[in-house]
């Protein structure tokens, strides 16, 4: 009877504590917590929170992506995510998602309304779950000695052109631009010379009315003509090191 009595007491007592401690734990307001569960861009709670490597800055991944059409940076520190891929750059964050969820619990629901509609009012098929498969035993097999590790680190393919943009001057006149930090880049051998152009133009803040001309060699180029047809045509004369230097200079108008 007393061993009985003094579970019931002790049961009693911790119930009390753990009401206590409740009670006790401090409730805050659910607006306290927007700048770590809110999307910067869109101001609504982060749907596929997806997060920059370079920064940690956070967003909605269709938020971000469609940032990235127009910018490199990131749209919180302006820190440079990639110099020609920045969605190289991210990477989903199913923690904290989880955390916004449990943070908002009629959010994951909304959402998965939201999503069946948009789905079935296109005569679409409704995207299935993805199921995690259950862990399957690991087969470590021995390397040979010979063998060179691999870098961690790999260049995507489409990127498979080096350039080297060296800037030979501008006309007297031209004293407004900013110089060009990084003149080593890396791009698609199907991006033209048009598109060079372009990175130089933002890159060095020139005005409209300012030209730039780039050159290969002693060739003038084109703005149609692409990189990989530009090394393949002109072969070693355009090579340095393994890189296609360009030479570029700026000129006003007439």
């Amino acid at each position: 009877m007393s061993t009985l009595q003094f579970g019931q007491k002790s049961h009693e007592n911790s119930t009390n504590r753990s009401d206590s401690d409740s009670e006790d734990e401090p409730k805050l307001p659910l607006n306290q917590f927007y700048p770590y569960i809110r999307c910067a861009l869109c101001c609504g709670f982060l749907i596929d929170a997806t997060t920059i490597t370079e920064c940690l800055h956070s967003f909605c991944k269709s938020c971000i992506v469609k940032h990235f059409f127009y910018s490199n940076k990131c749209p919180t520190c302006s820190i440079i995510v990639h110099q020609t891929q920045p969605l190289y750059n991210i990477r989903p964050d199913r923690q904290l998602q989880d955390i916004v969820f449990k943070m908002v619990p009629s959010l994951e629901e909304l959402e998965k309304d939201q999503m069946m509609t948009f789905y079935k009012s296109r005569g679409l098929e409704v995207p299935k779950p993805v199921m995690v498969s259950p862990p399957c035993p690991v087969v470590v097999k021995r390397q040979k000695k010979e063998n060179i590790p691999q870098s961690v680190f790999t260049i995507p393919p489409e990127l498979d052109v080096s350039l080297l943009l060296e800037f030979v001057g501008a006309e007297e006149g031209i004293d407004n631009y900013k110089p060009l930090k990084r003149p080593y880049v890396r791009v698609s051998g199907e991006a033209t010379v048009r598109h060079v152009e372009l990175f130089i133009r933002r890159k060095m803040e020139l005005s409209p009315t300012c030209q730039v001309d780039v050159v290969c060699g002693d060739h003038l180029l084109e703005h149609y003509q692409s990189l990989k047809d530009i090394q393949s045509s002109l072969g070693e004369e355009a090579l340095q090191d393994g890189l296609l230097v360009l030479h570029f200079g700026l000129v006003l108008p007439p």
